[in-house]
Order: structure tokens, then sequence, then C-alpha cells
């Protein structure tokens, strides 16, 4: 379904209609190009002191991370030894996917619609993790909120780190551009 080149996820179909227009008619811009968009999201799952106790850890987190993703983590490692955290170089200490087209748009579909309300106590996200050039970063406690994964299967819980990357020069145009995509900001 994801490969087939004439499919269009549902947000790429609103964004396309609806949210083009009326980011075009909020900050009057006259060329569709400056048009802010999602360019790429980037999840991330760091392992930390599991992994080092145990390096089939990442190997776990990087099958949960493709599993949520439909697409291959690439388990990240790490840079220099660190004798106080007991790390070597080169040892597994997570996984990583960047999320680009189609896969993109489904994943901040499924976030936003299915993983979100699921989580416990939910009152939305921060609307201050921009960084200042139009990106958003949110953090989730567990991965166990996506419906791709079995909770019975899980051996570990693992917290997320989601960063979605936008085309927006400024935090403003990035919050409208990702308000219009329904993102549960909290007041």
């Amino acid at each position: 379904m994801l490969d087939d080149a004439k499919y269009i996820p549902r947000l790429r179909a609103e964004y396309d209609g609806t949210i083009r227009p009326a980011l075009m008619e909020e900050f009057g811009y006259t060329n569709a190009m400056m048009l802010p968009k999602l360019d790429k999201i980037v999840v991330n799952i760091g392992c930390g002191a599991e992994a080092v106790r145990d390096s089939k850890k990442a190997k776990s987190a990087q099958q949960d991370l493709t599993l949520i993703t439909g697409q291959n983590a690439v388990v990240t490692k790490a840079k220099k030894s660190i004798a106080g955290f007991r790390v070597r170089e080169d040892m597994p200490l997570g996984t990583k996917v960047t999320l680009r087209g189609v896969r993109m748009y489904e994943f901040l579909d499924r976030l936003i619609t299915i993983a979100m309300p699921r989580i416990r106590d939910f009152r939305g996200v921060s609307a201050k993790s921009f960084d200042g050039n139009g990106n958003y970063a949110l953090g989730l406690k567990e991965h166990l909120v996506f419906p791709e994964i079995n909770f019975d299967k899980v051996d570990e819980n693992w917290g997320m780190d989601i960063v979605i990357c936008t085309t927006a020069k400024t935090d403003a145009e990035a919050k409208s551009l990702l308000k219009h995509f329904n993102m549960p900001f909290s007041s």
C-alpha cells in the first residue's frame, strides 16, 4: 500500500486541499513555494544503561521502532568510550529512523489520531518545543501507545524522541502548519 505510486496519504491530501490555501491566506504569501511544509520526521529511541548491560536491548528497540514506523531502523552506536558510564566505542546504544514522503505522513497521522489519544492523562503537547527554525520536538514516555506493538511481547518499555522538521522559517509558521494538521497543543 505505501509503495504504490498512486497512493496519497490522508494528511498529504488534506495539506494540498485545505491547509495550503489556509496558510496562503494566513501569512499573505504570494508564491506557493513560500509555503511551509513537512520535510522529515526523525524518530529516536535511546536505550541508555539497559543497552550497556545487555547488548540485545538495542536490537529489541530496533525491532520495535521498525514495527512502529514501517521502515528499517538503524542502530546508533557510541562515538567514543566513556569509562564512567561503562561505554565503549561502537557499542550499540539506541536506534533511529528518518521518515520522508508517504511514510512520514502516515506516521504523523497515526501519531496524532491514534497514539496520542492513548496516552494516559494526556492534556496536549507543549507549544514551546520549537527550536527557533521551525522544527518541533516531542517525547513519548512509552512506545506502547502505538497499536503495532503487542503489549504481551514487550520485554522493555522504551521512551521515544520525535522531531518534526519543516521548511518553515519561523516558529509561528511551523506552529500554524502543525495546528492545521490537528497537532493537540496544550494552551
